[in-house]
């Protein structure tokens, strides 16, 4: 009898443990400042493909990589940078033939109207400035690049605050918690209370894409893979231009 019981108990198990794709659910994940796009085009998405739905995780592209990592159940991952998409790849977390661009960005300095940048070197200038953390937010890890090549990262030492995601480096320009803060285009052009004072120069920190890849676990979803593809069209290209995403 035991020994009937033990093979039954052991598929239970994994029943209960395992997470599959269910049909039409898509488990994506992205960065905090995507959620407002991303929302517009998984509803546009679900127009063409009724009984769609998505789960959606948004949080800081490192935090979200060490998710996966730690077996989290993602079909579709998008990076603010490509970093953290190459991270698991070297890991075999990524389907290496659904990798893809997802769009470019700037990174851009926000603060009260008021303030005046005409350049890196005015930045010293300040008393508090916001990035997102560079351990685990790209366009805090560019911030800090573009600091230590405009040769102002020393000035800087004891005034920057670092916030969990680039969201919360933009609510702190807004609620004026931060003189300025250091955030993508995007995000900047959400903002209500602060402006955009100045773009950070290309040539002062690694530009890459806004990567997009499959997980291994979406290579078995045919939703996610269809999605994938939704995303590289010019429909969805049209979409994010209109939120303020650059082709390059």
């Amino acid at each position: 009898m035991l020994r009937q019981i033990k093979p039954l108990l052991i598929a239970l198990l994994l029943a209960l443990t395992a997470t599959p794709a269910l049909a039409g659910e898509i488990r994506l994940a992205a960065g905090m400042g995507m959620k407002e796009v991303l929302n517009v085009l998984t509803t546009d998405f679900t127009k063409a493909h009724p009984g769609t739905t998505f789960i959606k995780t948004y949080a800081a592209a490192g935090a979200l990589a060490m998710q996966i990592e730690n077996g989290a159940p993602i079909d579709l991952y998008i990076s603010a940078d490509t970093k953290w998409v190459d991270y698991l790849q070297k890991k075999n977390l990524i389907d290496g033939k659904w990798v893809a661009p997802f769009a470019w960005n700037d990174i851009v300095v926000v603060g009260r109207p008021s303030l005046k940048i005409g350049s890196m070197q005015d930045l010293a200038k300040l008393q508090r400035i916001a990035i997102g953390n560079p351990t685990s937010a790209p366009a805090g890890e560019s911030a800090m690049e573009a600091f230590r090549n405009a040769g102002i990262a020393k000035q800087l030492a004891g005034k920057l605050v670092m916030t969990r995601d680039i969201l919360q480096c933009l609510m702190y320009a807004e609620t004026g918690a931060v003189d300025a803060s250091v955030v993508h285009l995007t995000e900047a052009l959400t903002a209500k209370q602060s402006k955009i004072l100045y773009t950070v120069p290309h040539d002062l920190y690694t530009r890459t894409p806004f990567t997009m890849a499959v997980t291994n676990r979406g290579a078995c979803n045919s939703d996610a893979e269809t999605f994938f593809r939704y995303l590289e069209s010019a429909e969805a290209k049209k979409i994010l231009e209109k939120y303020g995403y650059l082709k390059r």
